[in-house]
């Protein structure tokens, strides 16, 4: 049996995308993602606990990334995590980051009113038991 290694967020970029070239002529481009929980604590006070996640977009995503997204953006993503390992001045690194496979802008925190878009926990609708009558249509 395989596997299942996938990731979904919404969230607000946190800088502008930064863009690299490799020798192959490949291009990344690497961005911040903010994904913000909204919950009221025992005493109900509103908290908010903010995640930052590590983006990277390859090839044609690449391409529209480097171009469209900015700084304050909403957006949708799908992708993988990957988690990279290596060794520096004796010390061991770790590096986890989202490699997207779909991005989709929703609006930005900042930008045209009419497109933005506040994004928050959703919350499960509980519809009544089954009262056993036939729906009229």
């Amino acid at each position: 049996m395989s596997g299942v290694n996938k990731a979904i967020l919404i969230g607000y970029m946190g800088k502008d995308p930064e863009s690299r070239v490799f020798e192959n002529g490949r291009k990344k481009v690497s961005f911040t993602l903010a994904t913000t929980e909204v919950y009221k604590d025992k005493d109900g006070n509103r908290k908010e606990v903010t995640e930052w996640h590590n983006i990277a977009c390859w090839r044609a995503l690449a391409d529209i990334a480097e171009k469209y997204f900015t700084k304050g953006k909403l957006l949708y993503v799908e992708g993988r995590l990957r988690n990279r390992t290596w060794e520096e001045n004796g010390q061991k690194k770790y590096f986890t980051e989202i490699e997207a496979d779909n991005i989709t802008m929703l609006g930005s925190k900042s930008g045209d009113k009419a497109t933005e878009q506040k994004v928050e926990q959703v919350v499960p609708v509980n519809f009544p038991e089954d009262s056993g009558e036939d729906i009229p249509f």
